[in-house]
């Protein structure tokens, strides 16, 4: 086989899933570009890109720096693709950290469909679901986020992970009020997407201790690896990290040899697509660590993302970003969730998520093909 089209839909997407405090001065439409990759025997490699804050920079690295390298190239080569593209980024490219990882899920698409097989099948399947935790948006009160963990725990859904918004006796609150909300029995997770100081985030992981939460996540910035080596040292309760960290397995590697995590994070949008966010987990199992696959925010990426996490065994949980309105755009249907809390992989050969076409071309600002 060989790519002979390139296909780029810059969609608006009319939401900004951030408050004035995160969004800060600047424009953040949470737009996306869906990307389409053809073969010359018809196979339709289809992935969705992030465009957050600006879809015209996201349009213009797929066409300008990316589509050049995959024309007249087999798809199977994605592996050569995958390091020239890091080459690339290397020497002056610095794509965002949101690329190149959906256009190695289209390959991979284009590969699984050709084989006749569902996507993690064709990897290597482990298992064909997975439970859910409701990992929910930045709140005001903190009756929000009891409402919120009722809401879904009524739904079946046994797990919930908050994001609580700061300082710091304002997320003790949340912690506390949820555990009292939910039961012992319910399992608790907690994301201040934080800047905290060492001791506070010490302070926070101990109370966190005592309320029975499952893990602590991002209570500094990533690159922090020295105050999180020495959080991990400092608490019982599994500190998750790696989210943002750049450089996909390489860069995960300095907080795993540094005992710097006890969670690592990835996932097929933010860690150079399935390729990438496979070599982080399995370099995390060869530690003895888990690789708890992190939301994208666009449901079909988080489709992709069940397709890895059903294809390795050191993952505990599926993602659920809620409200899920707020991230099924430009996918059709709900995600697969049964009542039990449990989301089951798609079975058609690819990635088995229908995108909707209707709306995308409704929506759409600028359509660009780059053919052989």
């Amino acid at each position: 086989m060989k790519i002979v089209k390139f296909e780029t839909w810059w969609v608006r997407r009319d939401n900004c899933l951030f408050d004035e405090k995160r969004q800060g001065k600047s424009n953040m439409p949470w737009d996306v570009v869906v990307i389409k990759i053809t073969t010359d025997n018809g196979i339709e490699g289809l992935s969705v890109a992030m465009a957050a804050r600006s879809g015209a920079v996201t349009e213009a690295y797929l066409n300008d720096n990316i589509a050049p390298i995959l024309m007249g190239r087999d798809p199977y080569d994605r592996e050569a693709i995958w390091h020239e593209l890091w080459n690339i980024d290397r020497h002056l490219g610095f794509f965002p950290v949101y690329l190149p990882g959906p256009v190695d899920v289209a390959l991979w698409d284009i590969a699984a469909k050709a084989a006749g097989l569902p996507l993690y099948k064709y990897i290597g399947a482990y298992r064909n679901k997975l439970p859910v935790y409701a990992s929910g948006l930045f709140h005001e009160t903190v009756d929000q986020y009891v409402e919120e963990a009722l809401y879904y725990k009524s739904l079946g859904i046994n797990a919930y992970k908050a994001h609580p918004p700061g300082p710091v006796e304002m997320d003790m609150k949340i912690h506390q009020a949820l555990r009292d909300a939910v039961g012992d029995d319910h399992v608790l997770l907690t994301d201040p997407v934080a800047e905290y100081s060492l001791d506070e985030a010490i302070k926070v992981g101990r109370h966190l201790e005592q309320l029975n939460y499952r893990w602590f996540e991002e209570p500094f910035r990533d690159f922090e690896v020295n105050k999180y080596k020495q959080l991990c040292a400092a608490l019982d309760i599994p500190i998750a990290a790696t989210e943002t960290t750049r450089g996909c397995h390489w860069g995960v590697a300095q907080s795993i040899i540094n005992n710097a995590a006890d969670i690592v994070r990835a996932d097929v949008s933010w860690k150079n697509g399935i390729t990438g966010t496979l070599k982080i987990a399995h370099m995390a199992e060869a530690f003895g660590l888990r690789c708890e696959i992190h939301t994208t925010t666009i449901n079909y990426m988080d489709i992709v993302n069940l397709h890895v996490s059903c294809a390795i065994r050191n993952c505990e949980y599926y993602e659920y970003f809620v409200p899920e309105d707020q991230f099924q755009f430009p996918t059709k249907g709900k995600l697969p969730i049964d009542s039990q809390g449990m989301i089951t992989v798609p079975e058609s050969p690819g990635v088995g998520a229908e995108l909707d076409w209707e709306l995308i071309e409704k929506q759409c600002v600028s359509y660009k093909i780059i053919e052989a």
